[in-house]
Order: structure tokens, then sequence, then C-alpha cells
């Protein structure tokens, strides 16, 4: 069946209007309201760049949970009283991507995949970096403000599980600490 000129134009324009909006809907978006609409006592929440990744799955436990093993002189005992939501993320960092400054709603367990990410703490007035490499672990408590960077130029990956309240969100977004110059 052939097409009219009229209908080769809409088989045309109809992907070319998608790319576009898919184009538009990746592009960065601002967090924060313009400078103007700031005032002293209004945080200034830092946005992540170079940074993205999808959750995996996110599950509830819905009476928590407890784990407890003993192999030899190795023994681990988690104790979850109330319901728990495990959620895991790929992440992927770009060289120098970073997460902007935020907390979690419970603990995180971060295993680096490639390359190196290097986390900074809120609560650390030094602002000393604790750099971890491909195979190494950072866990994380979630009760503070953190950032992680990659400061290299390749590309760093880790898979992160977050252990939150059930329907929490599992990231948020926190001002500057102040303790870093970046």
């Amino acid at each position: 069946m052939a097409l009219t000129a009229r209908e080769r134009g809409w088989h045309t324009l109809v992907p070319l209007a998608f790319a576009a909006l898919a184009a538009a809907c990746s592009e960065s978006q601002q967090t924060t309201a313009p400078e103007k609409f700031f005032t002293a006592d209004t945080p200034r929440y830092t946005a992540g760049s170079g940074l993205a990744g999808p959750l995996l799955g996110r599950g509830t436990i819905p009476d928590g949970f407890k784990l407890k093993r003993k192999n030899g002189k190795w023994e681990i005992d988690i104790n979850a009283k109330d319901p728990t939501d495990v959620a895991v993320q790929s992440l992927t960092f770009q060289p120098g991507g970073q997460s902007g400054w935020h907390s979690h709603p419970g603990p995180v367990v971060m295993i680096i995949t490639s390359g190196t990410v290097t986390f900074y703490e809120a609560d650390d007035p030094s602002c000393t970096p604790v750099v971890k490499t491909a195979g190494q672990v950072f866990v994380e408590s979630g009760e503070h403000s953190h950032l992680g960077r990659n400061q290299t130029g390749t590309i760093a990956t880790a898979i992160a599980t977050v252990y939150a309240p059930p329907g929490a969100a599992l990231r948020i977004d926190e001002p500057a600490s102040g303790n870093c110059s970046f």
C-alpha cells in the first residue's frame, strides 16, 4: 500500500517529535529556585550531576526481619523490628560526576563495581576524602549528609542497597555542608 504525501509527512514528523520530546526530557532540570528567590534562611540544596542509575528493584519485608548467623569466628546479626523496604539501584558516575549532598532514611550498603568513588561526610570538619575502588564497600547509616564524587577521568559504577521505612523516599536532598569547598 502506497502512502500519500500527507501520510509520508506524518510518518516523518511523528518520530522526530518523539525524538525531540525524549531529548527535552533527558535534559537536566533545575532543582533549586533562581537566585532571586533565596533568602538568608533558605537552605541551598546541591543537585547531583553526571550521575545516573535505574532502580533495579524495591520490595517490602512486611514484618521486619532478623538475620543472625555464625560461621566459625565470623558472625553477623541484623535486626529490623518493623516493616522494611529493601531497594537496589545501579549507579554510574561519569568522570567528574557527583551525587550532590544528601542523606537517606535508613542504612545504605554500596559496592563499587568499577572505577573509583570518593565520599565526603558533612559531619567531618576536615572534609577528609574516603576513597573506595572496585570491589570495596561504602557503608553509611543514612543519618547525616554526605556526597559521592568521581574525581577521575574514567566512569565509575556501583550497586547500592538501601534499607528504608516502607514507601519512604530513598534519597533526601540536603544543603551544602559548609565543611567542604565544593
